[in-house]
């Protein structure tokens, strides 16, 4: 039996923070698509290269991250998905130590090769500094 949409756009949100997370930068095509978008705190990109490198740029190497990307809200219409999400960043490095809260606003298309991301807008919440 085949998985569900649902549950297989549930795991492409969790790819989504692993592939921040371990900084996976190189393998944007196995969570977006070619034109995906993003507007967020590092800036708004069209197109998956640019995606990519304003990822590297927010996830420098030096600062360890972990996302927490909760109750996602899934609604299928065919072959295109909206989830909506809490996101929840920890950020560790030498020279920041930041929390942020966050509301993620996603669009997946279905492709030949799966469910892909084509939109990610992460509205801000709130941060907090930690010492």
């Amino acid at each position: 039996m085949g998985r569900s949409d649902h549950a297989l756009l549930f795991d492409l949100v969790n790819r989504l923070g692993l592939w921040l997370d371990e900084k996976r930068f190189d393998e944007a095509r196995t969570v977006f698509t070619e034109d995906a978008t993003a507007d967020t705190a590092g800036g708004s990109v069209r197109g998956i290269d640019a995606l990519a490198a304003q990822a590297r740029r927010s996830h420098p190497p030096e600062v360890v991250t972990q996302h927490f990307i909760t109750n996602p809200l899934i609604a299928v219409d065919g072959d295109r998905a909206t989830i909506d999400a809490n996101l929840l960043v920890v950020f560790a490095g030498p020279a920041q130590r930041r929390i942020l809260g966050e509301r993620y606003r996603l669009e997946a298309a279905r492709t030949p090769d799966g469910w892909r991301l084509s939109r990610v807008a992460a509205d801000p919440v709130w941060e907090t500094a930690v010492a």
